[in-house]
């Protein structure tokens, strides 16, 4: 969404048409962050926490939450439409894990349009492209936002 305003960090002051891209982003997962994660969550699952474990479950590494690389990317949306109040509806296949190295973080590329914009422009459909390494993390991720309906 476009324009400025006093309505929010980019909120919008004009209708989203479709096409328009959002403000991409890349966002960095650390191994410190799988932790506070998993703290957070009560999801200790070894694959996101051990090396050893996630080995033997045939994963190329520790790899993070599918939770929280989902909301890392819906914050991006949630940015743009002025607010995580303004995100009504989520819909996230994953295509692959995110692989957090031990040493140095995770890079997650966020990239999105507006897919769709509802006749009287009161919500808007955002289809985010979310890679890692240049491999593809969402098949299909589209966040539903409410707009200013304008």
């Amino acid at each position: 969404m476009t324009g400025g305003g006093d309505t929010g960090a980019g909120a919008t002051t004009s209708r989203p048409e479709p096409g328009e891209p959002i403000p991409g982003r890349t966002l960095e997962i650390t191994r410190e962050d799988l932790r506070r994660y998993a703290d957070a969550s009560g999801d200790h699952n070894p694959i996101h926490l051990s090396e050893d474990a996630a080995r033997a479950l045939g994963l190329p590494g520790v790899v993070a939450h599918g939770m929280l690389t989902s909301a890392l990317a819906i914050g991006v949306v949630a940015e743009w439409a002025g607010g995580a109040d303004r995100v009504l509806a989520t819909s996230i296949r994953f295509a692959a894990p995110v692989v957090v190295p031990a040493d140095e973080p995770a890079r997650l590329e966020v990239a999105g349009a507006v897919r769709r914009v509802a006749e009287d422009g009161s919500t808007a459909d955002v289809a985010l492209a979310v890679t890692c390494g240049g491999a593809k993390v969402f098949g299909k991720a589209i966040v539903t936002v409410a707009t200013d309906g304008r």
